[in-house]
């Protein structure tokens, strides 16, 4: 179902910029399925892929940029989206900014949050939107787990456990760029698990320990696999298990998860395919049995649920739900748990204040 003001309200003009395989992914599975925007140019500064790109979308000349400031100069556009190497996050939000753009950018947001306040500040300056792809969050599963949490369904948290087990091991080292990857597990993956972590208990990591478990063949420069325990606000602990070299039984992206409170659990799993049917959540109350919850069917979700929030902000309506800034807590979590891999302690996360 389209909502009524989708069909009367200007489309939101994008550029898009990075146009690799994940980048093409958007353009085919995220951006289609948002009525409200309407991607105008494509950017990528390396000429081959930006051409590969072009052919697969069928785009004219006149639509390809190789610059993101010659887009902006040469196509009307409000906003971008940025789906380039995380290291390329921040410079080119910066540079859309001072153009006076507005910016989605994929997740993680920066490799850490001085950075990543750089261009919270600058947006926040000029009065634009920026925010973050945190596209798990836009699932049934921990959606309906945040208002149960937050309706007390279970009574006060006493422990969360998050299991996330994958195997990405095979591929020839040379072939494999995510093996080279900053933090492949901490920061590629588990950042979006820390962000359902704070979503779904509505509370602020306080501390974290992180211990690396990797085996001598993982393929991976950094970390493919960690074990966390994680101090929220409220003395709330949390223990995590990810890896990406499991043999054990592979999880769906979200992992697996359990809440215990006074008077019950809850578990849920999800994002496990293309679309929101592999999501899943049981509650148990009293130590009786675990039953399972009923889950809306949304017309969008994922990353199309977050592109929606960003395009319908444009347009001046309620601020999307992942703001840089709010955004920052949960980036803070990666770069705690990677300077206790570091240095084998305990860590204190980032207080990171929302305006």
């Amino acid at each position: 179902m389209v909502d009524a003001d989708t069909t009367t309200a200007p489309r939101t003009r994008l550029l898009h910029v990075g146009l690799g395989g994940w980048g093409r992914d958007w353009e085919r599975n995220a951006i289609p399925r948002v009525p409200e925007v309407e991607r105008v140019a494509i950017v990528d500064a390396h000429g081959p892929t930006l051409r590969t790109a072009q052919r697969e979308l069928g785009l004219p000349d006149a639509a390809c940029f190789t610059s993101l400031s010659e887009a902006a100069r040469s196509v009307a556009a409000d906003g971008v989206v940025v789906t380039a190497p995380v290291q390329f996050h921040v410079p080119l939000a910066l540079e859309a900014l001072d153009a006076g753009l507005h910016v989605l950018v994929e997740k993680p947001f920066a490799g850490t949050v001085a950075e990543a306040r750089t261009a919270v500040e600058r947006a926040e300056e000029l009065g634009l939107v920026l925010q973050v792809s945190q596209n798990y969050r836009f699932y049934p599963a921990p959606r309906a787990v945040r208002e149960l949490v937050a309706d007390g369904a279970i009574g006060d948290l006493s422990v969360v456990h998050v299991d996330f087990r994958r195997w990405a091991n095979d591929a020839p080292v040379q072939t494999n760029r995510h093996y080279a990857f900053p933090h492949p597990l901490l920061f590629d993956m588990a950042v979006h698990h820390f962000d359902l972590l704070r979503m779904v208990t509505g509370r602020e990591a306080v501390r974290v320990y992180a211990k690396v478990t990797d085996p001598p063949w993982s393929r991976f420069e950094q970390e493919a696999s960690a074990v966390l325990t994680i101090e929220m606000t409220g003395g709330l602990v949390a223990s995590y298990r990810g890896s990406w070299v499991s043999r054990g039984p592979q999880t769906a992206w979200d992992g697996e998860w359990a809440l215990e409170g006074e008077h019950g659990r809850i578990t849920f799993t999800g994002r496990g395919g293309d679309g929101p049917g592999d999501d899943a959540v049981t509650l148990s109350r009293g130590g009786g049995e675990a039953e399972p919850v009923e889950l809306p069917a949304p017309d969008v979700w994922g990353r199309s649920a977050g592109l929606r929030q960003f395009a319908r902000a444009v347009r001046g309506g309620p601020a999307p739900e992942v703001t840089g800034r709010a955004n920052l807590g949960s980036l803070a979590i990666a770069e705690a748990a990677a300077r206790s891999v570091g240095s084998g302690r305990v860590e204190d996360v980032e207080r990171v204040e929302e305006l």
